[in-house]
């Protein structure tokens, strides 16, 4: 071989080699704006009496921490493994599963946020999941759909294990986790969002959504009419603002894949600012149409993250469970 060419690939070669290197040292971004903390102490002056939830695992009730659900071998920051919880009733016997979602648009947060509720709702008889998924840092839309999909595959592929009953599995998520909650039931077996990850083999279908004061539509007045930064959540999520990627936007809204076909029953939460219910109306007047249930629980306060603290995650836990009771028969 020509000694010219020999260095040549030796020296490409090389590179790759400590490229790799780089990548798996990399560290992933993480913004840490958004937690329970930060919000109380937004709230704290007008809502004196609201007091965080607790991670505490109640009685009768199992705790499985930090499973790895699918390795991700080749990111820009090197081999990536995503996290879920498992909190299930104690003694034999199958339950309904449901899937949770946390928010942070679409960029901050932790699953960690959604397990007060979930060890909550596990005690009145469900196995829940709280979900670790690629935020906009990391990776954009529509890796964060992939990977909970490929969770939700987890999951079935586990049943057993966790005592789950998979014909009764329902998806729930708050703020951006609504959203991303309410896009994945609204696209059972759309091939477009189930992406390429592991846990092959089962099916992403689910049963129901609950979907905690998430936007339904990113085209609705209300949510264009918005004053956005560059850098504003949704726009660094979806890879550019409306009239950069008007399809994107488009595509991203759950309000847009429903259909008398596909859609399953809705339990909306709201809080007192109008703007995350965008699309409610128009999505909730078409499941009427189509015989397919719908409810809407509201809470007059201006809190947005209301599901983090007591009294309200309370009461959306009692409204919740009973409402996957109604619709998991």
């Amino acid at each position: 071989m020509n000694r010219k060419l020999l260095i040549c690939i030796t020296t490409v070669l090389s590179i790759l080699l400590l490229q790799n290197v780089w990548a798996q040292n990399k560290p992933i971004p993480i913004d840490s704006s958004y937690s329970v903390a930060n919000v109380y102490k937004q709230i704290h002056k007008d809502f004196p009496y609201a007091v965080p939830a607790k991670d505490s695992v109640p009685a009768g009730v199992i705790a499985v921490r930090n499973l790895v659900y699918t390795t991700l071998p080749e990111t820009p920051f090197g081999k990536r493994d995503l996290h879920l919880d498992v909190f299930r009733p104690q003694g034999k016997g199958t339950h309904p599963a449901l899937i949770m979602i946390h928010g942070g648009g679409w960029r901050s947060g932790t699953r960690s946020m959604q397990v007060p509720m979930a060890q909550m709702l596990a005690a009145k008889g469900f196995v829940t999941v709280p979900v670790e998924y690629q935020l906009s840092l990391e990776a954009k839309y529509p890796a964060a759909i992939h990977n909970i999909k490929s969770a939700i595959r987890w999951v079935k592929l586990h049943a057993a294990e966790y005592g789950i009953d998979t014909n009764r599995i329902a998806v729930s998520g708050c703020s951006a986790g609504g959203q991303l909650a309410a896009l994945i039931g609204m696209t059972n077996g759309v091939e477009l969002f189930e992406g390429n990850m592991g846990n092959t083999g089962a099916s992403s279908n689910v049963k129901a959504i609950v979907d905690i004061d998430g936007v339904l539509d990113f085209m609705a007045p209300s949510s264009l009419n918005l004053d956005r930064k560059p850098n504003s959540p949704d726009i660094e999520w979806l890879g550019g603002s409306f009239e950069e990627k008007p399809m994107i936007w488009k595509q991203a809204s759950a309000i847009f894949w429903a259909s008398q076909k596909t859609a399953v029953p809705v339990m909306f939460f709201n809080s007192g600012y109008s703007r995350f219910h965008s699309g409610q109306d128009e999505l909730i007047g078409m499941m009427n149409e189509w015989g397919i249930y719908t409810q809407v629980h509201k809470f007059n306060v201006m809190v947005h993250p209301f599901w983090l603290f007591h009294p309200w995650v309370d009461e959306t836990v009692d409204v919740t469970a009973a409402f996957l009771k109604k619709v998991l028969q």
